[in-house]
Order: structure tokens, then C-alpha cells, then sequence
């Protein structure tokens, strides 16, 4: 009941004020998205090992569902290109019908994370890491692609033992293929800027590489059949679910659950900016996951929140929900009124529109930034996660960042300097940094080196912002020693810390320099 009024509340607050006008903006929004979504929606959902008509069920129901019950009114979701790209392994696995069920299992552990409040995990994840796991998105996609592109044959698990498969089965393009998908190339990078935010590029590639094939009848392989329906004969059943193989679906539904969570949690963050909107992580992971749950039901794969069609949504003067809710019916009338024009796409036209799709995925600018700043550890992350992210899995790449950039981290606070001044009776050290188990081994030799030669010993930990319980056992020993020793300047957790570990106890503390003597 709690939820259902908080749904209340925010709908009341996002269509306040509502009139025709602000309907019309969102009707005229919600079909420009369309038009880039649709291009989008039959490439992913071909790219995946799927079909284009899956690709469509998906932003279609996407659209409806997760639009209506989003964290926030300007959220576009559907099929993207990092999904496409980890449902490729899994597709070759478990088939279509085995996606449906894991597609449903990531459904469920997205309400899990939303119930636990999981959604602010994301923000844990270090942004190089983020940007090396997009740009080895980027790569799968491109390498995924090269079939369709050139149309050729492959055998393999993925892209990296497709791509070593030509070895064996030799390469040999098709002309016409080839030609088809660089004129989408070509379109794609010469189109205005300007004009692309009306009328996309990759919609007018398709379009002039699907007059050229038809004119000139080429002979590639297209799209196929589009069903003018929304219940594709392929679809999640009970009597299609291969209940022996349950525990082998975790795992890919994790990594599913994962990827919507962190692609959907970052295009929130982005667009709250951008629309100066507050967005509801916990409410998204909500919609996600009630999303997932149904769209293999009709018969589509995994969704999540896409920031290029977001964005789009934006820029086109979204006021509310109702933009992609108006985006994914526009798509069911293109799948009713389009279908016969839409079967006969070529795919090295989408191939060519998601090889430029990948290379605009990368983060040029945070790429750009690290690498001339010099920036090595950053760099090391991005280079670690794109790598784990083409060799191994999105779950397995992530873990991989995060735990590199944690042994970074530690290296660093490892990192213990000292400033000492000395006198005729005392000597006065002053450690900056942190102090932990791993380098108290530097502060026990240094005072060492000091502490038999002076009469006082101070140990100033002004500059100290982190000390564990190891190095105030240590603290705790230079009692046995005949030196006087004083500590100052510890403050907030350290001097929290102190007292705890029972440093104070042997000596007094003076509050208003915060001193212990020992």
C-alpha cells in the first residue's frame, strides 16, 4: 500500500498542470523516438541470435510497461546493445527458450534488488571500470557483427572463437553484403547532426541500402517474415521451461539482472541531469524487473533503459511518461503497417548500423581524459575490465574492475609518508596518510629509529585520516619502552579509534589539544 501511493503521489506531481499542449509534445516526442528506435530494435534483436520481430516485441512492451511504472516521467527502455551482446553466449547455450527463462529469473531478481534497495550498489562501481566494461560491450558488438556484415559464416561460443573459426572455414565476403552495410556506414557519418535529432541516420541508411538491394536485386540475406502480432510463436511457456536446467540459468540471469541494473541506473542518473528531474533508482529497478518478467512471455528478450533513445526523448521536449509509452505504440504501427517492407532489410544494413552504434558507444571523452592525463591507474582499470569483458562475462568483468581497483586503492593508501623534526630533548613525527596492518611496519621503524636517541617522542596524527586496530596495538607497546611518548592531534575516527582500542588508557588525554600521553 506504501508503494502504491508513492506511485500516486509521483504521477500526481509529474502530470500537474497537464493540458493538450503538453499531450502534443509528448505525442511529437514520443514519435521521434520511434523513428530511432526502430532501426535500434531490428538490429538488437538480430545481432542477439534472436530475430528482428523479437527485437520489436521487446521495445514495444518495454515501452508500455516499464515507461508506466519508471522512477522517472523521461526513462525509454528496449532492447540495447549491451544486452545484445551477452545474449549472444547465452543464446548459443540454452537456445531462445531457455533466454525466455532466464529473462524471467532476471525480472525476479530485479524486484529483489529493488525491495533490498540494491540500486545504490552502482554507484560503488569506479567509472573506469564502467567505461572498460562499455567499450568491451563495444567490441562483442562489432565482432558480432561480422557475419552480417560481410556476410559470412561462423561457428563458435562467442566472439572471440568466431572470429578464430575463419581459420578453418576461410572468409569470404559478399560483395553486395559489404556494400549494403557501408552505405549505412557512410550515411551514418556524413548525416547533419542537426538533422539526425529530427530524422536519424540510421534509419535513412536502412532505407536508401533497402532501395539500393531492391532495385538492383542483390542477393544478401534479409531480415525475413515480421508477425503482425505481439504474441510471437516463439515465446516463454510452461510447457517450453527445461526445469532440469534451472540451476544452470542463474547464472546468466544474474548477469542479466546485473547489466539492466547498472545500464538503467546510470541512464537515470545521466537524464535526471540533463531534464533537471529527480529519479527514483528504487521505483526503476521496480519497473525493470516487472518488465523482464513479462516480455518473454510475448516472446522478446531483456530490456533495459537505453540513454541514446532517453536522450532522444529529452531533446524532442518529453513531459512525462506518456512519451514512451506514444514511442512503443508508434513501434506496434510500424510492425502492423511496415512488416512487409521491413522483411525485406538487409542485415548487413543493420550490421552496419550497430558497427557505428559501437564505435559511438565508447566514451571517447573519459577515454581521451585518462590516457593524456597519464592517469595509470584509472588506465589500468579501463584496459582490465574491457579485456575481462571480451574474454570472459559481464558478472565475471565487473568483479574483475572492481577488485583490481580495490588492490589499487590499497596500494596507494599503502603509501606512508613521514615528516620528522628533530631537537636537542624531542623529536617530533608527523605521518601522513594512512595506518593499517599493512604498512605499520613503517611507523614501528621509523619511531624506532628515534625513539632510544630523545628524551620525548611525539607522534603528531593531524595529518592521519584512517588507523585500525594493528597499529594501535603498536601504540599500545611503546609503554613498555623508557622514552616518554606523546600522541596529538588525532581527531574524529582516529582519536574514536584511540580511545576504543584503549590507547588513552595508560596516559591522559587533554581535550582541548587532544594529546595522550603515555
Amino acid at each position: 500500500m506504501k508503494l502504491l501511493n508513492s506511485y500516486v503521489q509521483m504521477f500526481k506531481r509529474e502530470f500537474e498542470g497537464y493540458n493538450l499542449q503538453s499531450l502534443f509534445r509528448d505525442l511529437l516526442a514520443g514519435l521521434t523516438v520511434t523513428a530511432v528506435a526502430l532501426p535500434l530494435a531490428l538490429a538488437f534483436g538480430v545481432s542477439c541470435g534472436a530475430s528482428a520481430a523479437a527485437g520489436l516485441v521487446t521495445a514495444i512492451i518495454a515501452g508500455i510497461v516499464i515507461s508506466l511504472f519508471s522512477g522517472a516521467s523521461f526513462q525509454i527502455s528496449g532492447p540495447t546493445g549491451a544486452m545484445s551482446a551477452v545474449l549472444v553466449t547465452i543464446i548459443m547455450k540454452f537456445k531462445l527458450e531457455g533466454v525466455f527463462v532466464v529473462t524471467f529469473m532476471a525480472g525476479i531478481l530485479l524486484l529483489l534488488a529493488a525491495v533490498f534497495k540494491l540500486g545504490r550498489l552502482v554507484s560503488m562501481i569506479p567509472r573506469p571500470v564502467i567505461t572498460g566494461f562499455t567499450s568491451g560491450i563495444a567490441i562483442i558488438i562489432a565482432l558480432g557483427q561480422i557475419d552480417n556484415f560481410f556476410g559470412t559464416t561462423s561457428v563458435g561460443e562467442n566472439a572471440i572463437s568466431k572470429l578464430l573459426s575463419y581459420g578453418e572455414l576461410g572468409f569470404k565476403p559478399n560483395l553486395f553484403s559489404v556494400l549494403l552495410g557501408l552505405i549505412v556506414v557512410a550515411v551514418m557519418i556524413v548525416w547533419p547532426k542537426k538533422w539526425n535529432a529530427k530524422v536519424p541516420s540510421s534509419l535513412i541508411g536502412i532505407i536508401v541500402a533497402t532501395i539500393v538491394c531492391v532495385i538492383f536485386d542483390l542477393d544478401v540475406p534479409t531480415v525475413g517474415q515480421i508477425p503482425k502480432t505481439l504474441f510471437l510463436e516463439d515465446r516463454l511457456t510452461l510447457a517450453s521451461v527445461e526445469w532440469s536446467r534451472l540451476g544452470e540459468y542463474i547464472s546468466p540471469a544474474i548477469s542479466i539482472a546485473a547489466l539492466a541494473m547498472i545500464e538503467s541506473l546510470l541512464c537515470g542518473a545521466s537524464a535526471s541531469r540533463m531534464k533537471n528531474e529527480e529519479f527514483d533508482a528504487n521505483k526503476e529497478l521496480i519497473a525493470q524487473g516487472i518488465g523482464n518478467m513479462l516480455i518473454p512471455l510475448f516472446g522478446g528478450v531483456p530490456a533495459t533503459a537505453a540513454i541514446a533513445r532517453t536522450s532522444v526523448a529529452i531533446k524532442s521536449g518529453c513531459q512525462t511518461r506518456l512519451c514512451g509509452i506514444f514511442h512503443a505504440f508508434g513501434l506496434l504501427a510500424a510492425m502492423f503497417a511496415l512488416g512487409p517492407i521491413m522483411a525485406k532489410l538487409p542485415l548487413s544494413a543493420l550490421a552496419g548500423v550497430l558497427m557505428v552504434t559501437a564505435w559511438r558507444m565508447n566514451e571517447w571523452d573519459e577515454i581521451k581524459y585518462i590516457f593524456s592525463h597519464k592517469l595509470y591507474g584509472a588506465i589500468g582499470k579501463f584496459l582490465i575490465t574491457m579485456a575481462s569483458t571480451v574474454v570472459f562475462d559481464l558478472t565475471v568483468a565487473i568483479v574483475i574492475g572492481i577488485v583490481y581497483s580495490v588492490f589499487v586503492f590499497i596500494y596507494r593508501c599503502y603509501k606512508l609518508d613521514f615528516e620528522v623534526n628533530e631537537t636537542d630533548n624531542e623529536t617530533l613525527i608527523t605521518p601522513c596518510g594512512s595506518i593499517f596492518f599493512l604498512n605499520c611496519g613503517k611507523l614501528e621503524s621509523t619511531v624506532e629509529k628515534y625513539i632510544s636517541a630523545y628524551k620525548t617522542l611525539t607522534i603528531d596524527l593531524k595529518l592521519v585520516n584512517v588507523i585500525d586496530t594493528s597499529s594501535c596495538e603498536y601504540l599500545l607497546e611503546l609503554t613498555e619502552t623508557n622514552a616518554c611518548v606523546v600522541i596529538t592531534g588525532a581527531e574524529g575516527s582516529v582519536q574514536k579509534m584511540l580511545e576504543q582500542t584503549g590507547v588513552v588508557c595508560g596516559g591522559t588525554l587533554e581535550e582541548e589539544t587532544k594529546t595522550v600521553t603515555i
